[in-house]
C-alpha cells in the first residue's frame, strides 16, 4: 500500500490523542514489568536475580565486574545482589587462581534449576529480541527511548 493510500485510509490523529497513546504504551510496559516481577516472586527470585542466572546459565561463570556491566549496577550494588544469591544457593564466588582480587561467579544446581524453569519475560526477554530486530528499527527505538528520557528528564548516569 502506499504512503497516499495509507493516509487516505487513516484519519489525521490529534497530536493530543498521540501523546495519550504514548503514555498509555508505556504504562502498559510499565504495568508489564509489575506484573513480571511478582511472577519472578513466585519463582523465588526477583527479575534482576534472575537476569545474572540466565547470564551465566549462557555464559558460563563470569567476574563479578561482568555480571555488573551486563546488569548496569555499581560495583556495590552488583555485589550485594551476588551475596544475596549466593546466601539463597543460587550461586557461588570463588576467587580466581591467578589473581586473588578477581571473583569469579558460577550458577549452582539450583540457580541453573530457576534459570532453566523461570518464566522467560521482562528485561531478560527483551535482551534476548532486542539484537534480533533490523539495525534501523533498532535505531528508532533507540531514538523514542532517548526522546522519553529526555523528556522525563532521566539522565544517562541514574
Amino acid at each position: 500500500m502506499s504512503p497516499a493510500m495509507t493516509e487516505a485510509a487513516c484519519p489525521p490523529v490529534a497530536e493530543s490523542d498521540l501523546a495519550d497513546a504514548a503514555i498509555h504504551k508505556f504504562l502498559l510496559l510499565h504495568r508489564h514489568l509489575r506484573q513480571y516481577t511478582l511472577q519472578m516472586d513466585d519463582h523465588g527470585v526477583r527479575p534482576r536475580e534472575f537476569s545474572v542466572l540466565l547470564f551465566l546459565l549462557e555464559n558460563g561463570p563470569a567476574t563479578v565486574g561482568q555480571v555488573q556491566e551486563y546488569l548496569y549496577h555499581s560495583p556495590s550494588t552488583t555485589s550485594a545482589i551476588l551475596a544475596q544469591m549466593e546466601e539463597a544457593g543460587y550461586v557461588t564466588r570463588t576467587r580466581a587462581a591467578h589473581d586473588n582480587r578477581v571473583v569469579i561467579t558460577a550458577l549452582t544446581a539450583a540457580g541453573r534449576t530457576i534459570a532453566e524453569q523461570g518464566p522467560l519475560g521482562g528485561i531478560p526477554l527483551l535482551r534476548r529480541r532486542l539484537p534480533q530486530l533490523a539495525p534501523q528499527r533498532l535505531a528508532n527505538i533507540n531514538r523514542a527511548l532517548e526522546d522519553m528520557m529526555e523528556l522525563m528528564e532521566v539522565r544517562e548516569t541514574e
